[in-house]
């Protein structure tokens, strides 16, 4: 099995899971989809990695499989009339989840299945959401970048 690193940019960013924005548009958005929780773990993965550059290659599918199977991977899902159109894949480990990719095929899927997810992992006391790096993407929604130390912080006290 491949061993899966650990990357660790500086700055770190977050989704505070009390700031996540949800603007009018994707609340309307909202109502087209509905919302699974890790049904199709591996199939979030596979459409994450379906574009021209994605780190996601191949070797990385048994791994995060397996640690999916263990119940520390999860995926969010946005579905309409019974096809996968958006989601996003991670791992949790105490109180933080690290959101490793998310994708959509269809407008604002993807967001609604991070907008859930943040709603899940707060219903669940969780206190960190780790999306690695700020894109604006990203920052449209709420994330913030944090310094190396504060990122250590709220990892060591959510572990």
């Amino acid at each position: 099995m491949a061993k899966i690193g650990w990357f660790r940019p500086h700055p770190r960013a977050i989704i505070p899971l009390d700031g996540f924005h949800v603007s009018r548009s994707l609340r309307r958005s909202d109502r087209k989809f509905g919302v699974r929780f890790d049904s199709e773990y591996e199939r979030v993965m596979r459409a994450c990695a379906d574009r021209e550059e994605s780190w996601i290659t191949e070797e990385f599918f048994a791994p995060y499989t397996h640690v999916f199977r263990s119940g520390k991977g999860h995926s969010s899902e946005a579905w309409i009339d019974g096809r996968l159109v958006g989601g996003v894949y991670g791992l949790a480990l105490g109180r933080a989840f690290f959101a490793e990719s998310m994708f959509h095929s269809v407008t604002d899927a993807g967001k609604v299945a991070l907008w859930r997810l943040v709603e899940f992992l707060n219903e669940r006391g969780y206190v960190l959401l780790d999306v690695q790096y700020l894109t604006p993407h990203l920052e449209s929604l709420g994330a913030i970048e944090i310094p190396h130390s504060e990122y250590m912080d709220r990892l060591g006290s959510s572990l």
